[in-house]
């Protein structure tokens, strides 16, 4: 299992970016997908999720509004919205799948948001 994540930045208060999410090594259209996201100093708190066919998600109350998490099973992709940045947005971001009761991880992105 490879998950490799891309998107990352730094932008203003009020910016968006996109995250992605490249999956391989599973059956990508049979599992959900979820990213978590670190701030420094934190622990690793649970942003979204998304079933195998994206047609349910769920986020944390701190982005609800601000982000959409969506896939693409044909592209093997994940990605994440992220609209509306705060300061608060700040953290390393990190995509997630849960594959024969194993948790497996990306090497994460840094997502930066100041003035």
């Amino acid at each position: 299992v490879q998950l490799v994540e891309s998107g990352g930045g730094s932008v203003q208060p009020g910016g968006s970016l996109r995250l992605s999410c490249a999956a391989s090594g599973f059956p990508f259209s049979s599992y959900s997908m979820t990213w978590y996201r670190q701030a420094p100093g934190k622990e690793r708190e649970w942003v979204s999720a998304v079933t195998s066919s994206g047609s349910i998600t769920n986020y944390a109350d701190s982005i609800k509004g601000r982000f959409t998490i969506s896939r693409d099973n044909a592209k093997h992709t994940v990605y994440l919205q992220m609209n509306s940045l705060k300061p608060e947005d700040t953290a390393v971001y990190y995509c997630n799948v849960r594959y024969f009761s194993n948790d497996y991880w990306g090497q994460g992105t840094q997502v930066t948001v100041s003035s």
